[in-house]
C-alpha cells in the first residue's frame, strides 16, 4: 500500500540526533536502568534491555560503561530511582504529540514539559487525549531506491505485520514489538541494512504542515527533545522542507 512521505522528516529527526550526541549517553543510560529495573539484567531474558544495549552500542557507549548501569540498575549498586511518564499534547495545526519521559522528579518533568507546549504554541493534554492515534510497533525504514520486492520477502517471511512502500520511494516495515529483533535480523542478514530501526509509536493518521506552520512545529518539537527528562517525542505532523 502507499504511504506518505516520510523521508525528509526522517532525515531532519537523525540530523536532530547527531545535533545532541552529548545528551544521547544519558538517554540511553535511564533505559538501560529502567530496563534492568524492569526486567532484570540478562540481557538473554530480556527484550527490552537488549534493545538497550543495541542503542548503547551504537552511540559508541565502552562495554564496562554499559555493564555497570546495568549492575546498578539490578542491585548490584546504589543508583537513582528513575520511572517512566507520558505526557500527551496537541502542537501546530492540532497535531499530535507524545512525550515519553525518565525522571527522578515528576514535578519538575512536568512543568518543564508544559512550559514548553505553552511557550512554543501547543497545549498539554490530558492522559490518553492522543495516544489512541499511534500503534505500538516495531519501525524499520529503507531508503528510497531500496527493492521493495526484496524487502517484503524476507521482512514478511521473518514474521513483519506489513511492507508499505511511500511516495518518495522510501520502504517502510512495520511488525509487533516482539517481533521487532527477529525481522530486523533478518533484513540485516539479507544484506538490508535500515536507515531506521526502533520500536516506537506510530501515528495512524498524519497532520500536513507548511511554511511557517511547519518552522513552529520543529521549534516546538526540538524544544521538548531537548528537555534532560524526556526519553521520545512522537508526532503525527508531516513537516514541509522549507
Amino acid at each position: 500500500m502507499a504511504g506518505h512521505s516520510k523521508w525528509a522528516n526522517i532525515q531532519h529527526r537523525k540530523g536532530r540526533q547527531d545535533e545532541k550526541r552529548g545528551k544521547i549517553w544519558t538517554r540511553i543510560i535511564r533505559e538501560i536502568t529502567v530496563a534492568a529495573r524492569s526486567g532484570g539484567g540478562d540481557a538473554t531474558a530480556n527484550p527490552r534491555l537488549r534493545l538497550a544495549i543495541d542503542k548503547a552500542k551504537a552511540a559508541n557507549m565502552p562495554a564496562d560503561r554499559i555493564k555497570y548501569n546495568i549492575d546498578k540498575a539490578s542491585g548490584a549498586l546504589e543508583g537513582i530511582q528513575y520511572e517512566e511518564v507520558r505526557y500527551e499534547g496537541y502542537g501546530i495545526g492540532g497535531a499530535a504529540i507524545i512525550v515519553d519521559c525518565m525522571t527522578d522528579n515528576r514535578v519538575r518533568t512536568v512543568a518543564e514539559v508544559r512550559h514548553a507546549f505553552s511557550k512554543y504554541g501547543g497545549n498539554l493534554g490530558t492522559d490518553g487525549s492522543v495516544a489512541f492515534q499511534f500503534k505500538h510497533c516495531g519501525q524499520l525504514v529503507f531508503a528510497p531506491g531500496t527493492s521493495e520486492d526484496q524487502v517484503m520477502e524476507v521482512a514478511l517471511e521473518a514474521g513483519a505485520e506489513d511492507v508499505i512502500a511511500d511516495d518518495d520511494g522510501a520502504v517502510e516495515v512495520l511488525s509487533a514489538p516482539a517481533d521487532f529483533e527477529s525481522v530486523r535480523d533478518a533484513l540485516q542478514a539479507a544484506g538490508l541494512v535500515p536507515e531506521l530501526a526502533e520500536v516506537t509509536m506510530r501515528p495512524g493518521n498524519t497532520v500536513e504542515l507548511a511554511g511557517e506552520d511547519a518552522q513552529r512545529m520543529r521549534k516546538l518539537l526540538d524544544v521538548l527533545e531537548d528537555l534532560d527528562d524526556v526519553q521520545a517525542v512522537y508526532h503525527n505532523a508531516e513537516m514541509d522542507e522549507a
